[in-house]
């Protein structure tokens, strides 16, 4: 089985819009690279930097709840450690997230966007060393089966964007649904990479906004509930052996590659 890697996604900002890599390295132990960063807090959520635990997503800006940030694009400099957002083509926000000011700016944005929807004041998070604002406490890196979304197509009767699920590798050559049964297993890739599936990953109604135009356009959990049972839709994967990635490589069950 040879699984060929199509694309690689980070998002940097929890809740906010994608940015496609070419390339990736990944450590050992450790996140996807600039992936879930920041997060925007809904009112005050609790989180101490100091002492950093997993809080629920509803503590923050997420489109389950907020499908309006779909309309946003934004991307994130590292070099300048600076937050751009666009409305319609239009920047209508920027700022530098390594400091005050530029997390005010970005702040006052959001309470200016979408006061209706803040239950308090809007505020940037930065995730500190060796944490991450993901979805589950061990979601290091995500994999999204694209033959997997194709299946799903036919039962929702309509095309099903991949970037829904917002995933960080998106995969070709498994069968529908292989990626599931993945779980306990080791993929290897050219660069000596090696990532273990730890387990699947559960969908909420944040699948059901379209990542473009942010409509509430489809059911995908009550849709993978009523044709497959289940409403799991790719899987997460902890990195054993450091190593890059980049669009067209392969990975390889490492039982496989041993059997060779």
């Amino acid at each position: 089985m040879s699984i060929r890697i199509a694309s690689l996604q980070r998002y940097p900002v929890k809740g906010l819009s994608p940015e496609r890599l070419s390339s990736a390295a990944l450590t050992r132990g450790s996140y996807f690279p600039g992936d879930r960063l920041f997060a925007i807090e809904n009112g005050p959520s609790g989180f101490d930097p100091d002492d950093p635990q997993h809080q629920p997503k509803i503590k923050f800006l997420m489109l389950m709840r907020n499908e309006c940030l779909a309309r946003l694009k934004t991307r994130y400099l590292d070099t300048i450690t600076t937050l751009f957002i666009e409305d319609g083509g239009r920047e209508v926000a920027r700022g530098d997230l390594s400091n005050q000011q530029g997390r005010l700016a970005i702040e006052a944005f959001f309470r200016r966007f979408m006061p209706a929807e803040l239950r308090g004041p809007p505020k940037v998070l930065s995730a500190p060393d060796g944490f991450r604002f993901t979805d589950s406490r061990r979601g290091f890196v995500s994999l999204i089966n694209l033959a997997s979304v194709r299946d799903l197509e036919g039962v929702v009767g309509a095309p099903v964007d991949p970037l829904r699920f917002r995933g960080n590798l998106h995969l070709e050559g498994l069968a529908p649904w292989a990626e599931l049964d993945l779980v306990g297993q080791v993929l290897t890739a050219p660069s000596g990479l090696r990532l273990k599936v730890t387990k699947r990953i559960e969908r909420c109604a944040a699948t059901n906004v379209d990542p473009e135009t942010g409509i509430r356009d489809l059911q995908i959990p009550k849709s993978l509930m009523a044709a497959y049972g289940h409403v799991d839709c790719g899987v997460y994967a902890e990195v054993l052996s450091d190593g890059v990635i980049a669009e067209d490589d392969s990975l390889v069950p490492e039982q496989a590659t041993l059997a060779l």
